[in-house]
């Protein structure tokens, strides 16, 4: 059984931006920087390892990010009830904010597949009933033509990540029972059948499960009670990442995609690991990775 000793080549955080309120959605760019949001003052941020963070734009409670196969960057504004993509000419654009002429609740994660195709949660509880238009909380696919589809149906969806074949999508449920789904996807990305992975309740309140993200080796660590749980491929938990302050969200970034870069509470803290974490996809059409 491996213990986090075999994860973690450094045990010393170092925490590289401050002073926010509460930081989410990292995502590492391959010219060097990390993107990230702090979501209670609408802000989206970069910081280059060993320097001072600066801020690129307001947000409408900008939450998760990432990229699509353009290398245009994906934003949930949770509060805008919406979906941005940043165009190459620096242009904000909606991707997507209602479903079916439908309002959506509060776009909360968002990943990208290898096809392109992008996947998002839409968890629906912090919505009052009376300004509900769309009533389930969701995830919801995005193809390449921009049209928006049902995945699957969730109690509270939040963070994604897909396991290394991309034949297992993993969905962090927040509320209620915490825990982490497993949904099994066919080649168009509908789901064959669906499992629990990982029990994640604990009697503690500091942190509930939330970001998610995938290593080379199939390990999947989430955010939670304490910190970061790290889970084998076989939803084994192998330890907690403790970290300073509550943390809400993990990346993988570097050059070598081994520094884990948490987003925790007022603080944006890192720590190297000894196994990659999984390209984006874009990273590979820029032939970084």
């Amino acid at each position: 059984m491996e213990t986090l000793s075999d994860v973690l080549e450094t045990t010393n955080f170092e925490k590289v931006a401050s002073g926010f309120v509460f930081t989410e959605g990292p995502l590492w760019h391959p010219d060097g920087f990390f993107y990230f949001v702090d979501v209670r003052s609408s802000g989206l941020f970069r910081v280059t390892p060993g320097q001072p963070h600066e801020k690129i734009r307001d947000t409408v409670g900008g939450n998760g990010l990432t990229f699509d196969l353009l290398g245009r960057l994906i934003n949930c504004e949770g509060d805008g009830r919406r979906v941005t993509r940043t165009e190459l000419d620096g242009r904000v654009t909606v991707l997507a904010d209602n479903f079916q002429g439908k309002k959506l609740n509060r776009p909360n994660d968002v990943i990208c597949h290898s096809s392109g195709t992008l996947l998002f949660t839409d968890p629906s509880l912090r919505v009052p009933v009376a300004e509900r238009e769309v009533q389930n909380a969701m995830i919801y696919k995005v193809s390449a033509d921009d049209s928006i589809s049902e995945l699957a149906a969730f109690e509270y969806p939040n963070g994604l990540a897909l396991s290394p074949d991309e034949r297992t999508l993993y969905v962090a449920n927040t509320r209620w029972t915490q825990y982490i789904h497993a949904i099994e996807l066919d080649a168009s990305l509908n789901m064959v059948r669906r499992r629990v992975f990982a029990d994640m309740s604990h009697d503690k309140t500091n942190g509930v499960p939330d970001g998610m993200k995938v290593d080379q080796a199939g390990r999947v660590f989430c955010t939670g009670t304490t910190g970061t749980w790290v889970f084998a491929p076989d939803g084994q938990l192998i330890g907690i990442i403790e970290t300073p302050e509550v943390c809400a969200n993990v990346s993988f970034g570097g050059p070598d995609l081994r520094t884990l870069l948490f987003t925790a509470s007022t603080s944006v803290y890192t720590l190297r690991v000894k196994t990659p974490g999984m390209a984006h996809p874009y990273y590979k059409t820029r032939g970084k990775i």
